[in-house]
């Protein structure tokens, strides 16, 4: 029987070589995430505008309008203070009341709630849009004729959200106007008035609806 020398057992075991290999697949992982978040922060910092004011376009109302703001300017401040456009009012500034109502292509939104520089390259309504000289469009009409005014103040937001409706639908019920007019408030309680003037710019014969049947219907 030949005699085998005993050695003693490897420095490297399985356990330790196992455990070795899982911290450089950690190593790994770090390393390849920091140069992932590097890319990403120089991406960031290569998009990043302001915060001091910067050249933006607005078209609104169907004319370019070259402004210099800060990032944080909403499309509401824009228009009023910058553009001399003061249809859209500035009520609850926290899109609670639609006095603020402009379009956006075709759809309703808060002015107060959308930053100036994310409208570029979209085109802009706003209430002094809408006319042309000495004609005022059928739902500008209609509320004079159904005396849907009383204040003001949250007029211009009612008229561009029944203009925005009557766009997407000619004939609507009177369901669909108050689902479409739901984000715009009036203190002074003409919702009534507002519901007779849309339909009777979508050529339906309406009575004026009560308070009451506008709220239970």
């Amino acid at each position: 029987m030949n005699n085998i020398e005993w050695q003693p057992p490897s420095a490297h075991s399985r356990r330790s070589f196992l455990k070795g290999l899982g911290t450089a697949a950690v190593t790994a992982a770090a390393a390849q995430t920091e140069a992932v978040a590097a890319e990403l922060e120089k991406a960031n910092a290569e998009k990043t505008i302001g915060p001091g004011a910067v050249p933006m376009t607005l078209k609104v109302n169907g004319e370019k309008l070259k402004l210099l703001l800060e990032p944080r300017v909403t499309l509401l401040d824009a228009l009023r203070n910058y553009c001399s456009l003061t249809g859209a009012k500035e009520g609850c500034d926290r899109a609670s009341c639609g006095a603020c109502t402009v379009l956006l292509g075709d759809l309703p939104i808060y002015a107060c709630q959308k930053l100036a520089v994310e409208a570029q390259g979209q085109e802009i309504t706003t209430v002094e849009g809408l006319a042309k000289p000495g004609k005022l469009t059928k739902v500008q009409q209609a509320f004079l004729e159904k005396d849907a005014l009383m204040c003001g103040y949250c007029t211009p937001g009612f008229v561009m959200s029944v203009t925005a409706l009557l766009k997407q639908k000619p004939h609507p019920t009177a369901a669909d106007v108050k689902r479409a007019c739901a984000g715009n408030l009036c203190r002074c309680g003409t919702q009534p008035r507002v519901l007779e003037a849309a339909l009777s710019a979508a050529g339906i014969a309406a009575h004026r609806p009560t308070h009451t049947e506008v709220v239970n219907a």
